[in-house]
Parts: structure tokens; sequence; C-alpha cells
């Protein structure tokens, strides 16, 4: 039992310190992708229900693609076709020169594709439930496209979206255990170096377990304030 709490100590003989530093990139990564995939999903949402037939056509693609997409293949996509495509139009520049595209940079763009085609339908469907009639309400008071959508829809659309939106955090918190295979040194990496230089697998991912376990309960703590943080100022308002 003292060899079990000296290796998941602080300190030399420990792993804690390499653990504690994969829970940071894991967290980084989420919150880093999380503003963007939102951003696109946004707007993907809005493009799926435009009367522009090429912007229905372009949003349907793209969450085909990405949702049709296992998400580790995406990521190796992204990883290895983006950085032989950029190397491929720099040596015609500059022959000899080679491309490297950081690992977290291309993790939180894959997550960022993945994220964003799924939050595109939870947009959707929210910008659904809301009644034609709070969009002419908008316009029959003299406020334009804009106006009605900052003042009447954004603040219902965020209501109706925010529970499926939060369970998407918790699947891009998970999924960034992906960005392990490309050599990302997150929870996951670090708890498996962790488990072959000791031959305690069953320690480490069992403490990876419980980390994960423990970011999730955090976020729904978290989750749960914003929730009612948006009722308070919805019967506010």
């Amino acid at each position: 039992m003292e060899r079990y709490w000296t290796l998941i100590s602080w300190g030399p003989e420990g792993w804690l310190d390499e653990i504690g530093y994969g829970v940071f990139v894991t967290v980084s990564l989420a919150l880093a992708t999380l503003p963007f995939g939102l951003l696109i999903g946004f707007l993907i949402a809005l493009a799926k229900q435009s009367e522009e037939p090429l912007l229905r056509l372009a949003g349907n693609v793209y969450t085909t693609i990405f949702r049709g997409l296992p998400e580790l293949l995406t990521l190796f996509l992204i990883f290895f076709g983006v950085q032989l495509g950029l190397q491929y139009v720099v040596h015609l520049v500059s022959p000899g020169t080679t491309v490297e595209i950081n690992s977290f940079v291309a993790g939180m763009i894959a997550l960022c594709f993945v994220f964003s085609s799924y939050a595109s339908e939870v947009f959707l469907s929210a910008f659904r439930a809301i009644p034609q009639g709070q969009y002419e309400a908008g316009y029959s008071v003299g406020l334009s496209y804009a106006g009605t959508m900052r003042l009447i829809v954004l603040p219902q659309l965020v209501r109706i979206a925010l529970p499926g939106l939060a369970n998407l955090w918790l699947i891009l918190l998970k999924d960034t255990a992906l960005v392990s295979a490309i050599g990302l040194s997150d929870i996951l990496r670090q708890t498996y170096i962790a488990s072959r230089v000791s031959k305690e697998a069953f320690l480490f991912y069992g403490l990876a377990c419980l980390i994960y376990l423990g970011l999730a309960i955090i976020s729904s703590y978290g989750i749960g304030a914003i929730e009612r943080a948006v009722g308070r100022q919805e019967t506010a308002r």
C-alpha cells in the first residue's frame, strides 16, 4: 500500500506532477475548443434554416460529414492530412522547409469540427422551438432582424439549447482523451506512461477514471449554476 501512495504522490518518485499537467492540458483543450465550436455551430444552424438553398446544402453537408466520421479518424485527418497539405504548399515556395502542426492545435481543430456539427443540431432544434410570432413581434415594434435576434430570440435560444449544449460539453471533455493518440500529454497519455513504467495499469487507469468523473461532477455543478442564472434572467424579463 505504501508503494501505491508513493506512486501517486508529488515529487521525483511519484507521478502526480505529470498527471496534474495532463489534467491542465485536458481542461485547457476543452475550454479552448468550446467557444469556437459554439460559434461555428450557431452559424451552421443559421445556414441550415436559411432561405438560400446553397447555404442549407453547405450546412447539411458539414454536419453529415463530421457527425458521420469517427472522431479519431477526424483527428488523424487533421493532424496528418493538413500537415501533408501544408508541407506540399510550403515545399513549392521554399523547397526543403519542413512544417509540423502542433498536436494541441490539431486536436482543438478536430474537436471543434465534431463539437460544432452536433451543436448546430441543438441550436437548430432551439430555433424551431421559438414561435414565428416572436420574430413578427420584434419586427412590429420596429426592430431589425439583428435587433430581433439579439433582444428577443437569443435569450430564448440560450435557455432552450442549454441542456443539450451541457451534454455536449461533457462529451467534449471525454473526447479530449483522443488526443493522446497524436502524442498530446493529456490525462490518458500521462496515466498510460505511468502505468507502463510502474507496471501498475489498474492503479493509474483507475485514477484516470476518478479524475474524469471529478471533472464531470464539477462541470455538472457549473452547468447547474448557469441554468439557474439563465432562469433568473428569464424570470426578470
